[in-house]
């Protein structure tokens, strides 16, 4: 390729978006074809449409518009019939997983994709490998094909891919598929000009987790599903080593109920936790960001604004789901998202990035100078016609991991998934020694294969077990 193709020529000179062919004739064959490539999978007119809304901040609906999530109350037998409804749809072959995974792990201080991360207390096994056997295990017990969906980035597709060959696809076969979620470049925030991080190469950053919708359809994996047998996906974050991918009373309510969402919540520790919130617009489930939620919301509580809805009391605090990041979504329904380009919208941030100067230099700015954009998965919920939510105890499902030290940290990560063994022990009859927080005192783990619930490990183990060190079932 040695000219630039006249009419993506005449494009970037309509939107002034010129420059970025400045460095043009240094570039190699293939640089100048991966430019090409980049330039004609942008939509001008739309970043140019985004990026004239820079300065409105992200909406979020009047006060009057909102009502609090309330809390499921549902009887034993309500519960007991959601266990047998997801048994059956698992035995059934129904259910695909899909683990979001596009991110490195550069906080950990950790220089692959995150999903490489070691975790395992005791067996240092990678979060890839614990999901993977959690849905190993899954398809041995209801002999069902259960397919994995690993959604990448491009920073981490072929080091995944290469890891999960490694490792022999985990025991999982070709029912494994990885794909990629899309990009979208940065942009100059005052001037809107199309940032370079090299003259071949535009500043492109993943589309987030919404970009989700977009990748299934792209990579055909929506016939792939239909072609299994899967309605219903169990979609969750790769950084989150409890993720409970066998709740039956979870993927049950869902079947039950028809739904085409639904959502695991948790209470928060407290009023301004970072967690995106839960709460009903117009009557429909639907989360706002922690960034988004205006300061004297955080504390709102339920009859400042109306009286007490179904399940909760004057009193409680309106905001007081958070998000887990856990969901099961109705195949179809995706499906028809992901064909409605703009079902969701895009959301605007002010971030700092490098960018190839005037002089052909790498700029490191000392301040946020890019425009960025991301698409979030939780804007899919409000959309849904019928809806479930579930509360979740963050003991038992949540312990993401996302810093090298303090909260959502290695130790606090490890620590859950040792505690979670003891509990199950004790459940199952064994003797765990605690400290004098309660918090289990040696290093425990309990390989999914060897058992995915309490119930499972009883059946495994003689009651009286004492441990008195570090110990891995497998």
């Amino acid at each position: 390729m040695h000219e630039i193709p006249n009419d993506l020529r005449r494009r970037l000179e309509q939107f002034g978006q010129e420059h970025v062919l400045s460095g043009w004739e240094s570039l190699t064959v293939d640089e100048r074809r991966r430019l090409v490539d980049q330039l004609a999978a942008l939509d001008l007119e739309q970043l140019q449409r985004l990026h004239a809304g820079r300065h409105v901040k992200n909406s979020i609906p009047d006060l009057s518009r909102l009502a609090p999530l309330p809390r499921p109350a549902e009887s034993a037998a309500d519960l007991e019939r959601f266990r047998r409804v997801g048994d059956e749809a698992l035995r059934a072959g129904a259910v695909a997983y899909l683990v979001v995974a596009g991110g490195q792990g550069t906080r950990l201080g950790f220089d692959y994709p995150k999903g490489m991360y070691p975790i395992g207390p005791v067996s240092g096994k990678s979060l890839y490998q614990l999901h993977a056997e959690k849905v190993l295990a899954l398809r041995r017990r209801y002999q069902s094909a259960l397919p994995l969906l690993v959604m990448t980035s491009p920073a981490t597709h072929d080091e995944t891919v290469r890891f999960f060959g490694w490792y022999d696809q985990f025991g999982l076969g070709d029912t494994v598929r990885f794909f990629c979620q899309g990009t979208m470049p940065a942009l100059d925030f005052e001037t809107g000009k199309l940032l370079m991080d090299s003259p071949g190469s535009l500043g492109l950053s993943p589309d987030g987790h919404g970009g989700v919708l977009a990748a299934l359809r792209d990579a055909g994996l929506f016939d792939f599903l239909s072609e299994q047998g899967a309605r219903t996906i169990f979609y969750f974050q790769v950084d989150n080593p409890l993720t409970n991918l066998g709740d039956l009373q979870f993927l049950g309510r869902h079947v039950a109920h028809r739904a085409e969402a639904s959502s695991k919540i948790l209470p928060k520790k407290h009023p301004k936790e970072k967690m995106g919130n839960f709460v009903l617009v117009d009557g429909r489930c639907s989360i706002i960001e922690y960034s988004d939620l205006p300061d004297d919301w955080t504390t709102l509580q339920v009859g400042d604004q109306e009286p007490g809805v179904r399940g909760q009391e004057s009193g409680e605090l309106f905001f007081w789901g958070g998000n887990t990041a856990i969901h099961v979504f109705d195949v179809d329904f995706l499906r028809r998202m992901s064909e409605a380009g703009d079902a969701i919208p895009w959301h605007l941030a002010k971030k700092k990035a490098p960018f190839l100067g005037p002089g052909g230099q790498l700029v490191a700015p000392a301040q946020e100078n890019a425009l960025k954009f991301e698409k979030f998965i939780f804007d899919v919920l409000p959309l849904a016609e019928r809806w479930t939510v579930a509360a979740t105890e963050r003991a038992v499902e949540f312990a993401p991991l996302k810093n090298a030290s303090g909260d959502d940290s290695i130790d606090t990560a490890r620590s859950a998934l040792f505690d979670l063994a003891a509990t199950w022990l004790e459940q199952a009859g064994g003797v765990v020694p605690r400290d004098a927080h309660g918090k289990a005192a040696v290093p425990l783990e309990i390989s999914p294969l060897f058992a995915l619930d309490a119930d499972e490990l009883a059946a495994k183990i003689k009651r009286g077990l004492r441990i008195e060190e570090a110990t891995y079932f497998e």
